[in-house]
């Protein structure tokens, strides 16, 4: 988690063990999702393929984030029900939402049900269905259907990457859940630090556009901010010193 990636032979030496218990130790944390190895190399990092473990994800950006949930938190109105995903950025802005309690909060993050269900004003609908541990969230058919059958105020979500302006994730099964909240909230909101301009993955979900709002960080880049802008999407931009927005859809 603190390098990111390391050779095989680096940590049976720092460890002062053999190799091959460190292969079973690192085969137990594959297993739980919270890493991957490949030809001698345990990494936490992400790939096009396969994303991180959201333990790994929330040690990242971790300022960036905090400005973008500040920011996003003032989009909510008190007596909303909103959708919440499974990521860090999310989950930062979480822990800020008690201050515009009541609020209905629906989700399928483990974490996140973890962290609201002692908040006082927020009425808290858990989704269940199959859990994966690498992103402390329910998943499949079983939480499709429930979304169904649930018309929220307003979605909250991040993203993996956005590649041509287009929100893109590793997993489809994860993009299947999101475009299930997408399509039963009335309104969309994005969360995007800037790293995500940077980053490519598999399975494409929807195309910036489509969300009402796109809150990025003080740290994106100018060029980004304008050619959204130039498409019409809505930016709001966090504040580096106070985490308020700015709104930058007309300049």
């Amino acid at each position: 988690m603190a390098e990111g990636a390391v050779r095989i032979e680096q940590l049976a030496e720092r460890f002062g063990t053999s190799q091959m218990t460190i292969h079973r130790d690192l085969d137990e944390l594959e297993a739980r999702g919270l890493l991957r190895k490949s030809r001698g190399v345990a990494t936490a990092l992400s790939s096009s393929l396969v994303e991180s473990s959201d333990v790994f994800r929330t040690g990242q950006q971790q300022q960036e984030k905090r400005e973008i949930a500040h920011a996003a938190v003032e989009l909510i109105e008190t007596g909303q029900a909103i959708f919440l995903d499974d990521s860090t950025t999310v989950l930062q802005m979480a822990r800020l939402i008690p201050s515009h309690t009541p609020l209905t909060v629906i989700t399928n993050v483990l974490t996140l049900i973890n962290e609201l269900k002692d908040t006082r004003g927020i009425s808290l609908v858990a989704l269940g269905g199959n859990y994966y541990n690498w992103c402390s969230s329910f998943m499949g058919g079983t939480t499709i259907e429930a979304i169904n059958k649930i018309r929220a105020d307003a979605f909250i979500m991040s993203t993996a990457a956005i590649t041509d302006d287009i929100c893109f994730f590793q997993s489809q099964a994860t993009v299947d859940i999101k475009r299930a909240m997408f399509h039963s909230a009335a309104k969309r909101i994005l969360l995007v630090d800037h790293t995500k301009f940077e980053k490519r993955a598999l399975h494409a979900l929807a195309p910036l556009s489509d969300f009402d709002v796109v809150v990025v960080d003080s740290k994106t880049k100018p060029e980004d901010i304008s050619r959204l802008r130039s498409h019409n999407v809505h930016v709001v931009v966090a504040d580096r010193q106070t985490g308020h927005a700015e709104d930058s859809r007309y300049g």
